[in-house]
């Protein structure tokens, strides 16, 4: 009986584990190659927009001169929330708008932040909710096989190791999916939790220094 025919042959709650093992399966490897495209993008473009940054004549020029080494948009929003602020036409009377320049510029800095941090961040609880549940959905459609298993074997007269190795192996399949499908989710969850948190660290420290700047230039000051 190959695994095809023990799922058809199983009940709902056997194919409910094995459809939810498949579905995480699918929802890790997309995660995983979004953010693979992702973080390579994004660190090869950060040191690259932030370099085309600081050969800007004037803030003013800096959005056009990022935007090309910039694909993964994760510079730019710092940059033109930084522009926002010190435009005097761009203030409002709103309370977003009110404050001296080193408050705004804090806000309007850190809500931006927060928003490329996000799309880098994406995916990351997925992959740690996969690699740490999937086990035990595959475990429990193991101890529900084997329940199932015997469970049929029950009625028969004569039961042999021979009669009974053969459910109960094919209900051990269901933990070794379980780990099949955890064990990339972690491996994916540590390896882009290491290469995010350097890109992390070169955006927050842009933006550390693109405040500095601005505020050490007076520019857009009341």
């Amino acid at each position: 009986m190959n695994g095809l025919q023990w799922l058809r042959q199983g009940d709902a709650v056997t194919q409910a584990t094995a459809a939810l093992l498949l579905a995480m399966s699918v929802a890790s490897w997309v995660a995983i190659f979004w953010k693979l495209y992702l973080t390579a993008r994004a660190r090869a473009d950060v040191p690259r927009a932030a370099a085309a940054f600081w050969q800007a004549g004037a803030l003013d020029e800096a959005p056009a001169r990022v935007a090309p080494f910039d694909r993964a948009a994760l510079v730019l929003p710092l940059v033109q929330a930084a522009a926002r602020t010190v435009d005097p036409a761009a203030r409002n009377a709103a309370l977003a708008g009110q404050g001296g320049l080193e408050q705004r510029l804090t806000r309007s800095l850190r809500g931006a932040l927060h928003g490329v941090l996000a799309r880098l961040q994406w995916g990351q609880v997925l992959l740690a909710t996969v690699g740490s549940t999937a086990p035990f959905v595959g475990l429990l459609g193991t101890v529900w096989g084997i329940h199932h298993a015997l469970a049929a074997l029950a009625g028969n007269q004569q039961i042999t190791i021979e009669r009974l190795a053969g459910p109960v192996g094919e209900a051990l399949v269901m933990t070794a999916a379980g780990l099949a499908v955890a064990i990339p989710a972690v491996l994916a969850y540590n390896w882009f939790g290491r290469s995010i948190a350097t890109v992390e660290a070169e955006l927050e420290g842009f933006a550390r220094d693109l405040r500095a700047l601005l505020l050490d230039g007076g520019a857009g000051a009341d």
